[in-house]
């Protein structure tokens, strides 16, 4: 027995050390492209979106959230669960413009490996849009679409840590213009039940596209992404709190089209650079109200949503917040989330249960 639990833990040991090498790795090779990666210059920006109610109602970003919500785990693996087990989360997002997403995750455990995996897919439907050639004849219509298809996997190491990987299968199809790519999602995450606190760090979308949109061999980047995030829930209050850092592997992330800021008189914007305002874009607060366990109050604010929505005369003093409402009934979890997009809001509403009907935690699985 002796020599048997000796070799479990050697295995896992061995586990966590290459989880940390594949960290160090990524960190390192992304530091020869990241000017390349921001501001727009990335393909299947898409996956950037949330996928649900919950993480939409926090900002869209949150990489730590204290929740029974399978759905988190899709941007974060190390966030699974063995109490996740065979649940379902799906969910619908009605944008403006007629654009339209669809997400679903669910979990299983693994029980003799301990080790919980998940599926997710996340589906854009940018409706029809009208087909024409050059000189502006009509061809015919077509349907753009992007989505991505992801299996995630975690697993508990000693007390309070989780690390967890994501592979994901990503397609872009906009009529004759079709690509496709590989990424690989890393996290690790710390849980003190005892403190109600939670943190996590994420390496985001490292990989490449497969298959460029007009067949040539120059391959764009995809968006890569490092995080960092923690939420705490206070001991005598039902209210958590979450901070999440994003895109930590540069400093100045705001988009800055020359060209756009030429044409439109804005030439101040090319030579901006405000040290406070570079520091501040990489965060997103959250926070979160449970009334009787049976309801959810969830706000979120995005300084970078707030900073690229506030364009030019496009501003609007509601840009970057989020909000959210959860019913949190013993066997379905009911979400909705809205926000601004300049003069328009989205509505994404989502659904968790489980395959067996079984009954849900309402705040936390763990």
């Amino acid at each position: 027995m002796g020599g048997l639990f000796f070799s479990f833990n050697y295995l896992h040991i061995a586990m966590a050390v290459r989880f940390f090498y594949i960290l160090i790795l990524s960190n390192i090779f992304s530091s020869y492209s990241i000017a390349q990666q921001l501001g727009g210059n990335t393909v299947f920006s898409f996956m950037q979106q949330p996928n649900s109610a919950q993480l939409s109602a926090l900002g869209g970003v949150n990489i730590s959230n204290i929740s029974n919500d399978v759905s988190l785990s899709f941007h974060n693996p190390s966030l699974l669960r063995p109490e996740m087990d065979q649940q379902l989360n799906t969910s619908f997002n009605s944008y403006f413009a007629g654009v339209r997403n669809y997400s679903l995750s669910s979990a299983f455990l693994l029980s003799k490996s301990k080790t919980s995996i998940a599926f997710g897919i996340n589906y854009f439907d940018y409706g029809s849009l009208t087909q024409t050639d050059p000189a502006g004849n009509i061809l015919g219509s077509f349907h753009p679409n992007d989505y991505v298809v992801q299996m995630m996997a975690s697993h508990q190491y000693l007390e309070h840590w989780w690390y967890g990987m994501s592979f994901k299968f990503i397609s872009s199809n906009y009529g004759q213009y079709k690509s496709n790519g590989i990424a690989v999602d890393a996290g690790l995450t710390y849980y003190d039940d005892d403190r109600s606190l939670q943190a996590s760090f994420l390496i985001k979308n490292i990989g490449t596209q497969l298959k460029t949109y007009d067949g040539s061999t120059d391959k764009a980047e995809i968006p890569f992404d490092m995080q960092l995030g923690v939420t705490k829930r206070l001991e005598n209050a039902p209210i958590q709190f979450s901070l999440t850092a994003q895109h930590l592997q540069a400093f100045n992330i705001y988009y800055n089209d020359t060209s756009l800021n030429n044409s439109n008189g804005n030439t101040a914007a090319n030579t901006k650079s405000l040290t406070l305002d570079n520091i501040v874009s990489h965060f997103i607060f959250a926070t979160q109200f449970f009334i009787k366990d049976e309801i959810e109050v969830t706000a979120g604010y995005n300084f970078l949503n707030r900073h690229d929505l506030n364009v030019y005369n496009s501003a609007n003093g509601l840009n970057g917040f989020t909000f959210g409402l959860g019913v949190l009934l013993n066997k379905i979890h009911i979400r909705y989330a809205t926000g601004f997009y300049q003069q328009n809001m989205f509505q994404q509403i989502s659904l968790n249960f489980t395959w067996k009907g079984n009954e849900l935690d309402k705040v936390s699985g763990f």
